[in-house]
């Protein structure tokens, strides 16, 4: 994934599963923790499939997920 990363913002999410439903490289799965809202939150599984087509944060209707570009340590 280089200078970018996918994140997830467990406690927003309502575990619809459209993100891991729509990944076209098959990034995410549930995880098996539970957040507060008593759902299995996704997890990162295949980092280095993922292209960051920003498609898992634009299909997630609770903003609970999204691409975080790396800033370099100098």
């Amino acid at each position: 994934m280089g200078r970018a990363e996918v994140c997830i913002l467990k406690d927003l999410c309502k575990g619809c599963g459209l993100c891991i439903h729509y990944c076209p490289r098959n990034v995410l799965e549930w995880s098996d923790e539970i957040n507060v809202m008593g759902v299995h939150p996704p997890k990162v599984v295949n980092k280095k499939e993922c292209t960051l087509c920003n498609f898992c944060s634009l299909i997630c209707p609770d903003l609970a997920i999204f691409i975080k570009e790396k800033l370099d340590a100098r």
